[in-house]
């Protein structure tokens, strides 16, 4: 049997311990044709749910408020609170 004089065991056979070599060539484009087709679907999914999870209750939640709001009763609320230095409070 022939010894390896460095570490004193058999020799090792090279085709049952080697690896196959990775494709590295086109793998940026391999990867890219992959991620980002999903990547583009997720972003319209994630806007599409902000949009009308978020936007469109709080435009319709400003939209009710301002239906019921008054402009001359708070104006003559802040008045007579003497908000404005312009104008005097109803009682003096």
């Amino acid at each position: 049997m022939n010894m390896n004089r460095e570490t004193d065991r058999p020799p090792v056979q090279n085709s049952t311990m080697s690896l196959a070599k990775p494709a590295m060539r086109g793998l940026l484009g391999k990867r890219l044709r992959f991620h980002l087709p999903i990547a583009f679907a997720l972003s319209l999914v994630a806007a599409a749910a902000f949009k009308y999870g978020v936007t469109e209750p709080r435009k319709q939640a400003y939209a009710d408020f301002y239906k019921q709001y008054d402009t001359t009763k708070e104006f003559n609320n802040m008045r007579d609170a003497g908000v404005f230095e312009s104008v005097r409070p109803t009682g003096e």
